[in-house]
């Protein structure tokens, strides 16, 4: 029986990683013949949808602004009347089957949790990241790993100003995640998904009944390729993804600094100008970078390089980047922090996070590795990626939480 599936994301365009789920999932599903409802917020970069006139107009909460903007702003992060009121009407126009919730805190926040409940509707939700956990979504303070928020609390979030080093936004980050769990707002959702064994842990630890939780990886709609190259030993490492000191990518240059190894640095982010300023001293002649790039642009890089870098140094959940180095058979070096253990295992080496000495001798390992040992990591890749993050994996784990809501994918 074919379904109405309205799929809620702040986001209608490819950002990150959650958004690239969104997209592969919505299209998974279309081609399965059921019908994909879209709900998020309106901007200029938004992919076309037939039910953007429902979307909520578009929020951006660093933008200055005087006190009776700034109230408002603050109103709507907490729990915006425009979103439960726009998606009331949606949900009242279209009457969906299920809804599928990604990322809607503070764009749309969970004001529309208290829709689905009121209209009745099952709910599956993706934890795409730590939002339900932590107030500032990170679980990190002052550059470490930080679980003080974990069971509830929010009190250290204001006294670390956790969420951009500022008391009022931490307040308020803190205020809104401490009143949704106290009214219960997320009780409306029946199962959660889970990327990464380890945020399946420690949604567990917070308290989510096991019985509600299912590990599902993420996944990309494509083949493992067909064959892989030996790229020469000067092709060096590729780093593709957001460029934000979480990330580790401060890590990263220490860890190539004064040596010869080669590095291609692939995205945008907060620190892009402060490696734009770093590259043009000319100290580290080896590091190239390469802006946003994506579909065969990435793909070419990936292709033509040793190895594909995580030196992530904060919880990630299941990187998109290490499956899309999988699914091309490039051996993979990652901190062995969060989701990524998960993802490397004969397949490349991990090092200790926030240690640029670990990282850079893993490098150099794999830079100077014989035919042999690489060509085994590669294979390994390409295996963990087919026997993982397949689209029909994908599918046959998601199709066992629709079923037990009611609903065959």
């Amino acid at each position: 029986m074919c379904m109405k599936i309205l799929m809620i994301n702040k986001f209608h365009y490819v950002k990150g990683g959650s958004e690239t789920y969104y997209f592969a999932l919505k299209d998974l599903l279309e081609k399965r013949g059921h019908t994909v409802i879209d709900f998020s917020m309106a901007d200029a970069r938004n992919d076309p949808s037939p039910y953007s006139a429902y979307f909520v107009s578009n929020k951006d909460y660093h933008a200055p602004g005087g006190f009776l903007r700034r109230a408002a702003a603050a109103r709507d992060f907490v729990y915006s009347l425009e979103a439960k009121e726009k998606l009331d009407r949606l949900v009242r126009d279209v009457r969906p089957d299920l809804v599928h919730l990604h990322m809607f805190h503070h764009q749309l926040s969970p004001s529309i949790l208290d829709v689905i409940k009121k209209r009745g509707l099952p709910a599956v939700y993706t934890a795409h990241d730590l939002q339900m956990l932590c107030p500032n979504y990170r679980m990190l303070q002052g550059g470490r790993v930080c679980e003080a928020c974990l069971h509830g609390k929010a009190f250290p979030c204001v006294r670390n100003r956790c969420v951009m080093d500022s008391f009022a936004k931490s307040a308020l980050s803190a205020l809104e995640y401490k009143i949704h769990r106290l009214r219960g707002a997320y009780s409306v959702i029946q199962s959660w998904i889970m990327p990464s064994e380890f945020y399946y842990q420690k949604f567990l630890e917070a308290g989510i009944p096991e019985e509600k939780l299912a590990y599902i990886p993420n996944f990309l709609p494509l083949p493992a390729a067909d064959s892989v190259s030996l790229p020469g030993k000067d092709s060096g490492m590729l780093y593709f993804g957001r460029l934000s000191e979480e990330k580790g990518i401060r890590t990263l240059l220490q860890a190539v600094s004064g040596t010869e190894i080669s590095l291609r640095i692939a995205g945008t982010g907060p620190l892009e100008h402060e490696i734009k300023a770093l590259l043009q001293t000319g100290n580290d002649p080896n590091v190239r970078l390469l802006g946003f790039l994506s579909g065969d642009a990435l793909e070419h890089e990936i292709r033509s390089a040793r190895a594909v870098v995580l030196p992530s140094e904060w919880y990630e959940n299941c990187a998109y980047a290490a499956i899309e180095a999988m699914r091309l058979g490039r051996p993979l070096i990652g901190s062995r922090i969060g989701g990524i253990p998960e993802q490397i295992r004969e397949n490349g080496l991990l090092t200790v996070p926030g240690s640029a000495e670990s990282l850079r001798a893993a490098m150099l390992d794999i830079m100077n590795a014989g035919a042999e040992k690489w060509r085994n990591m590669s294979n390994a890749s390409l295996a963990l990626y087919s026997a993982r993050y397949t689209v029909d994996k994908h599918a046959e784990k998601l199709g066992r939480v629709y079923r037990r809501l009611g609903f065959s994918l």
